[in-house]
């Protein structure tokens, strides 16, 4: 018993280095964007107008702030530990080097549940809006082409594609990838751009009355969770992204440096566009009418303006893009790291050496995915990312505080100015979030740690690289 206590809470050496090493080639301002591009995406084009049409109301703009308050407290915990820790793995590192290797596993399996279900969900959201555009030019896909068998169709073709591609785009190499997710990034932010110097123009501020119709929290007679904090833990699935930055640690140039520039500048540069967006969108149409797949489209087509809501649909679809790239990267990267420690198979863990990317994982991950997408519909799953990239964030904000134990003098630490507080802040805060979430993505979500248990006590325990060195 004592043997097999000491294998599952046996830790990394913070120095620990690794055989199979990727390329490092991505800048500060690369690490930036790669944030922007997975943060911008779902979150605006989508579940601003849900969110106030259904939790928030006009006060959506308060639910955006707190959910914001919550990813800044986790951001500057995870800017500390990917400066000090570093590594491709991300969550799952920091644990290995603060909890030992049990809370790594199970911290990296929930996050390959976060980062795989929101691949094949955006890719069901980017199908829809792909053919959308099709059909406008009379060019649309049959719905047995368009819809998964559970939706009266046979296949959802177009998500299939889209993952296929990103895949072939991802082994071509790292910046390659940063570089078309550059060109993705700007033709959104014109598109965001376009919307506010339209809207700014139009809003009718009694649109904005009342500002709080549910409150701060709230129960309906159904069962329904309303009010800003609801709103909060919902809009939340808005921020998802700024942690995929860590995960490019081991191919930053300068990760000291350049790691916490580019996630808390991705969040704060996010923070307030959504601010700026939610604000103006609940002023320009009557938050009751916002419940529709894209409200920034429709609130332009409401006051008139077709032709921007034409551009704002292209610009939904390039968003949607560079979410997939940035999550479907960090997840071979986490998945890479998982292997090179032996917790999954070591053939996951091999570099090309031609591309210097994880080409297995890359295809790995893009075949299953792709046919989750394409034959299965993720619409309630959203909730499940929101509680695993919570789940994540409260490790990461703990971790900060273990780290700061065993490594006082790592002078090379980024720090931040109010550090003893910033961890607890963000433990509380992401757990109060989690809180709020209904009790049905709990269930699923504990399902899916359990089957992880089972997994590392029947392989990964028997594999780990760390377990089979001397003690």
């Amino acid at each position: 018993m004592d043997n097999l206590f000491t294998k599952i809470f046996r830790k990394k050496n913070i120095n620990h280095k690794h055989p199979a090493h990727l390329k490092k080639c991505l800048s500060a301002l690369d690490l930036t964007l790669l944030g922007i591009g997975c943060i911008i995406g779902t979150g605006i084009f989508v579940l601003t107008g849900i969110a106030a049409a259904n939790q928030a109301g006009p006060a959506v703009i308060l639910s955006f702030i707190v959910s914001g308050f919550a990813c800044a407290f986790a951001a500057l915990a995870y800017a500390e530990l990917s400066s000090s820790i570093g590594g491709c793995g991300s969550a799952y590192g920091y644990s290995y080097v603060a909890f030992g290797e049990f809370f790594a596993w199970i911290i990296g399996w929930i996050l390959l549940m976060e980062y795989g279900m929101s691949i094949a969900a955006v890719a069901n959201g980017w199908s829809g809006y792909f053919n959308n555009a099709l059909t406008a030019m009379g060019l649309g896909l049959p719905e047995v082409l368009s819809k998964a068998p559970s939706l009266g169709g046979i296949v959802n073709l177009p998500a299939m594609v889209i993952i296929l591609i990103i895949m072939s785009l991802l082994i071509i190499g790292a910046k390659q990838s940063a570089k078309f997710n550059a060109v993705m990034v700007f033709i959104k932010l014109l598109t965001i751009t376009l919307f506010i110097s339209v809207a700014i123009f139009n809003v009718n501020p009694a649109n904005w009355h009342p500002f709080m119709p549910y409150g701060w929290f709230s129960t309906l007679p159904d069962g329904k969770t309303v009010g800003v904090l609801a709103g909060a833990s919902l809009v939340f699935f808005a921020y998802v992204g700024f942690d995929a930055v860590s995960t490019a640690a081991e191919e930053a140039i300068n990760p000291q440096r350049d790691l916490p520039k580019g996630i808390i500048g991705s969040l704060a540069f996010c923070t307030v566009i959504y601010i700026i967006v939610s604000l103006l969108l609940t002023g320009v149409v009557p938050y009751q009418e916002l419940n529709v797949p894209s409200p920034v489209a429709y609130a332009l087509q409401k006051i008139g303006f077709q032709w921007a809501s034409a551009v704002v649909a292209t610009g939904v679809i390039a968003g949607l893009t560079t979410v997939m790239l940035v999550l479907y990267y960090a997840l071979t990267r986490i998945i890479f790291a998982m292997s090179r420690d032996g917790l999954l198979p070591h053939t996951l863990c091999e570099v090309n050496k031609n591309t210097n990317t994880p080409v297995k994982v890359i295809v790995f991950c893009g075949l299953i995915i792709s046919l989750i997408a394409g034959f299965i519909p993720l619409g309630t799953l959203a909730e499940i990312v929101n509680i695993g990239t919570l789940a994540a964030f409260v490790i990461v904000s703990l971790g900060v505080i273990f780290i700061r134990k065993l490594h006082k003098n790592n002078k090379a630490t980024f720090k931040n100015k109010w550090h003893p507080l910033i961890p607890l802040l963000g433990i509380f805060s992401c757990g109060a979030l989690m809180f709020f979430l209904p009790v049905e993505t709990w269930i699923r979500f504990l399902t899916w740690v359990l089957i992880g248990v089972v997994f590392y006590f029947t392989y990964s325990i028997k594999h780990s690289h760390l377990n089979k060195k001397p003690a």
